[in-house]
């Protein structure tokens, strides 16, 4: 995976998680915020991090913006300041630009300035933790056409048979991605065809969400 530039503006929890996670993953992070203590915090663990009012273009300019490969806007829940610095970030030439939404007109006015990206975290984490709670083994609910998600699936009907002889793709129209053998913490993925499966295995499956939860593994 190529390393990539990518610049945070608001470095509160969300902000700050998002640049931590985006480093360890071995990603470049410029962190920009105006108050002082969230600098500090994110000094130890960003590539760099300045403090500067982010609604001023004049600073974002002087900074170098435009050389990210992607700009995030995660400002609390001031419209007007995430609104004035998607548009400055627009005018700037940034490549991508990513805007947190604490709306839904705000993220229309978003959609209206043409920034590539906007989300609700809270929106989307509310949607995820519905699928999961109504379907126990789900890992993650992917917002498709077809109600995409992934669940991890215990054998026990299934024992004995391997995944050639249940042809899942075919039979049921979900596609094994990973499987972890019974006893063992970690995954494996390109599970072997012709491999029993042994009783307390896992597999984790890829598919329409109704077609997984109708699966008896």
């Amino acid at each position: 995976m190529a390393v990539m530039q990518i610049g945070i503006i608001g470095l509160g929890k969300f902000g700050f998680h998002l640049g931590k996670n985006l480093v360890r993953l071995g990603h470049q992070v410029l962190g920009l915020d105006a108050d002082p203590e969230k600098v500090r915090d994110a000094q130890a663990l960003f590539t760099q991090v300045y403090q500067l009012e982010a609604t001023d273009k004049k600073a974002l300019e002087q900074i170098r913006v435009a050389d990210m490969s992607h700009m995030v806007v995660s400002v609390g829940h001031s419209m007007e300041a995430s609104i004035l610095i998607s548009l400055y970030l627009k005018e700037l030439g940034v490549q991508k630009i990513w805007v947190k939404a604490v709306s839904t007109d705000h993220e229309k006015i978003l959609r209206r300035i043409g920034v590539d990206e906007v989300f609700i975290p809270e929106r989307y984490a509310a949607k995820q933790l519905a699928h999961r709670l109504v379907n126990p083994g789900l890992i993650e609910f992917l917002p498709m056409d077809q109600q995409v998600a992934i669940k991890e699936l215990s054998v026990a009907a299934w024992a004995g048979k391997t995944l050639r002889q249940l042809d899942l793709t075919n039979t049921a129209g979900v596609q094994v991605i990973a499987y972890r053998l019974l006893g063992e913490k970690n995954y494996s993925y390109l599970p072997k065809a012709d491999a029993p499966l042994r009783q307390g295995d896992f597999l984790v499956v890829v598919g329409n969400e109704k077609r997984l939860g109708e699966l008896k593994p």
